[in-house]
């Protein structure tokens, strides 16, 4: 009996030992694994906010999306915002079980092991709660030479998932773990989780997907590469049905649906999210570094002007470096790239669209052409026929300086013969045109020369009071011209410069009827010279009194100089700075003709004060921004400084109505057919280097500018290269649509006179109409700039 009861006991202390160890064993592992004894786990606090890249988005004051700054292309959404399609497909495929496991699928479990013993293994055993613990906290991807090492890492591994995957269920839904997987799992052509891939493949948003399209979307999730629906479409299609299958089998769907779903092609819309494509490119990329910028370090600089300008926005725009300006709540910088953040806009999407509609169609259509079929005639094409084969040189080899190819090669160590080498070495290439990018062979330098013979253009649009803009057109194409003419470009301004001088006349008690003698001015500048500007107009009305709102419409030149006469430069020069214009403006004479290098947008701000009754309103580009879960971080209100008299603007708008009803802006009517109220200039400086026209309507002052990348590029003749030809009908293409839109625009709108004004504006005796008949059939602008 005791042997008997030794040898019974010893069994049982055998068996409970075979039972508990392993229990204890694995006890003791997941406690050591929860608490990272075993490596990194996620703390409470990384549970509730997983570290995730979102995309930054830009909205549109109108709602809509314009663009995402982003490392990868993701963008939250909630379950309630996901088609049932979507949560079905998914169910189905990758997890029957969800709804009855907490992160663990036992069953699944002991399938795999099945699987793995009989060799006949089907299928993973991951529940979707585990592979989201996965996708939020990635596996070590340490190499390891031994397979000792690989098993025991990747056993380690799997059960952090579990821990992690029994975690995420204590804290979280399962309709949120749903919505959390969705949202970080990659789809393939740079979009990441599912807002991001429906727009990308079907441009549809995850509400509203269809059941063909859900099913496709979590069809590719098994392979994005392998299963890509634009490299291997056929593969696609049977990977899409295998998941309608799987839902029949679970009865989400019936047969009849799933027979007449798989017969279904594709029907793929498309369209791979690029920085470099869509709308508002310039003004995203103008966005991009505005906000992302650095305060600024004079070593980082080549221009101590650019330093100034930057330094002075760094503290007074609070927009500009705003990421390095602003903390989150863990006291690092905002990222642009990784946190989420919403950035409304005061861009109006459909202005915007417009807008560049506009452009395109007046300088693809029409001015292109007319500069090509000139330059077929000139052997220096496209630089000026003035220039000298060595000046034409020397203007080519600072291009391919400044150029991308140019600095990756420097960058490498080849030396200066060498990159002359390659420069002229063909190469396969893909280029702009009008029509289309266009694949072919040239060497660098051609290509260089090909990109010159484009005009280029800038289109800025905003409303007065408010100082929204509501359209920033930077450039022709953004893919290939990447230089932005808006903010970025500063060029002479020419004849838009004379209303400063005028304005400065009006507000010192001068009236639009006042007479001036039509004669030559002629200044001593500081050196002992004299200067005495060539007028511009019909010769008929040289020696004759006109008066100011007559040499206005003309855009006499002597009527300027005259001005300048009386008023001497640096008074100019302060009426301009209080109109919004920040650069620099030198102190000469010669800027009564619009010498003075200025950017678009400051002309755009500056002329925006005449229809806000002598108010400048600096233009605003962002409303507000929020982080991602839609807490307001700060909203913007534009700056506003009463520069000059309701009276001064109120006599300003009709000088410039009568450049429209009979001057250098005729065209607007008889063309055009814009016979509401409009105050306009046009500007062609030197050489027709470059084509200026300012718009002003009582809700909408727009700008534009027109030439070539060089200032040697530019038309023969005045007939093609004045202002009120080259930058003047984009304007106009512009306004038709606006117009023509329900967009608060109308016609209807008018200046309104202030209260008790009484200055005399209607000039008795002065025919009007006798510049444009007398002086140009054809009705163009015959301005000059001497």
């Amino acid at each position: 009996m005791t042997t008997h009861y030794k040898r019974n006991k010893i069994i049982i202390r055998l068996f409970w030992i075979l039972v508990a160890v392993p229990i204890v064993f694995t006890a003791i592992v997941f406690i050591l694994t929860s608490t990272g004894a075993l490596g990194f786990m996620p703390t409470f606090e990384d549970l509730e906010n997983p570290n995730s890249n979102l995309a930054s988005e830009v909205y549109s004051s109108d709602q809509q999306l314009l663009g995402k700054y982003y490392y990868q292309n993701r963008t939250f959404v909630n379950f309630e915002d996901l088609s049932p399609y979507l949560v079905k497909a998914l169910i189905a495929t990758e997890d029957y079980r969800f709804t009855k496991h907490s992160g663990i699928d036992a069953i699944a479990m002991f399938r795999v092991a099945y699987g793995i013993v009989t060799g006949n293994l089907k299928g993973g055993g991951s529940t979707i709660t585990q592979q989201l613990a996965k996708n939020l906290f990635p596996r070590d991807t340490t190499t390891y030479k031994s397979k000792l090492q690989k098993n025991s890492h990747l056993a380690i591994s799997k059960l952090k998932e579990w821990v992690t995957a029994v975690k995420l269920e204590k804290n979280y839904t399962k309709e949120e773990i749903l919505a959390m997987y969705l949202n970080t799992v990659p789809f393939g052509s740079q979009s990441f989780g599912i807002k991001s891939a429906c727009n990308t493949f079907f441009n549809n948003t995850p509400g509203t997907i269809q059941l063909e399209q859900a099913a496709l979307m979590i069809g590719i999730l098994r392979a994005p590469s392998y299963y890509s629906p634009i490299r291997h479409p056929e593969r696609t299609l049977k990977r899409r049905n295998i998941v309608l299958r799987q839902m029949e089998k679970y009865n989400f769907i019936s047969k009849n649906i799933y027979d007449s779903i798989s017969a279904l092609p594709l029907n793929l819309d498309y369209k791979m999210q690029s920085h470099t494509q869509g709308l508002a490119t310039y003004f995203r990329e103008y966005l991009r570094t505005a906000l992302s910028a650095k305060k600024p370090d004079m070593k980082n600089y080549w221009s101590y002007e650019k330093f100034v300008e930057d330094s002075i926005e760094w503290e007074t725009n609070p927009l500009f470096g705003w990421c390095n300006k602003n903390f989150k709540p863990d006291s690092t910088n905002y990222n642009l790239y990784k946190d989420g953040l919403k950035i409304y806009t005061t861009i109006n999407s459909k202005m915007q669209q417009y807008a560049e509609e506009a452009v395109r169609e007046h300088l693809s259509k029409d001015l292109q052409l007319a500069f090509n079929q000139e330059m077929k005639q000139n052997k220096t094409a496209p630089f000026s026929k003035d220039l000298t084969p060595e000046e034409t040189e020397h203007i080519m080899f600072l291009s391919m300086k400044r150029s991308e190819r140019y600095r990756i090669l420097r960058n490498n160590g080849y030396s200066l013969d060498s990159i002359k080498y390659i420069f002229n070495t063909p190469t396969q290439m893909k280029v702009f045109s009008w029509h289309g990018d266009i694949d072919t062979v040239m060497t660098p330098t051609d290509s260089i020369k090909y990109y010159k013979c484009f005009l280029q253009a800038g289109f800025m649009s905003m409303e007065p009071n408010s100082g929204y803009v509501r359209a920033y057109v930077g450039g022709i194409d953004y893919k290939h011209f990447q230089f932005d003419h808006i903010k970025l470009s500063k060029r002479q301004v020419g004849s838009t410069f004379k209303p400063f001088l005028y304005t400065l006349a009006m507000q010192e008690g001068y009236s639009p009827c006042y007479g001036v003698p039509n004669v030559p001015t002629t200044f001593v500048l500081p050196s002992g010279d004299t200067w005495t500007p060539k007028n511009s107009g019909n010769p008929k009305y040289d020696r004759k009194m006109v008066t100011l709102k007559w040499g206005l419409a003309n855009s006499i030149n002597n009527v300027s100089a005259w001005l300048m006469k009386q008023f001497k430069p640096r008074a100019v020069i302060n009426i301009t700075k209080l109109m919004g214009i920040k650069s620099y403006i030198p102190p000469v004479p010669s800027i009564c003709l619009g010498t003075a290098d200025i950017s678009l947008y400051e002309m755009v701000g500056a002329y925006s004060t005449f229809a806000d009754k002598g108010v400048y309103t600096e233009p605003i580009f962002v409303t507000r921004i929020e982080d991602k879960n839609g807490n307001i971080l700060q909203t913007f209100k534009p700056n506003k400084v009463e520069a000059i008299s309701k009276n001064t603007a109120f006599l300003m708008l009709n000088l410039m109505e009568n450049v429209v009803k009979h001057g250098t802006s005729i065209r607007l009517r008889f063309k055009y057919n814009l016979t509401n109220e409009i105050a306009a200039k046009t500007g062609t400086t030197n050489n027709q280097s470059d084509g200026w026209f300012m718009g002003i309507t009582p809700n909408l002052v727009s700008g534009v500018w027109v030439g070539g990348e060089e200032r040697s590029i530019h038309f023969d003749g005045i007939y093609y290269g004045q202002g009120a030809n080259m930058a003047l009908p984009i304007w106009a293409l512009y306004m038709q649509r606006v117009y023509a839109d329900s967009l608060g625009i109308t016609t209807d709108d008018i200046f309104e006179k202030p209260v008790g004004f009484s200055t005399t504006i209607e000039c008795d005796g002065e025919n009007q109409n006798n510049f444009i008949e007398d002086n140009n059939t054809n009705k163009d602008d015959s301005e000059f700039f001497n």
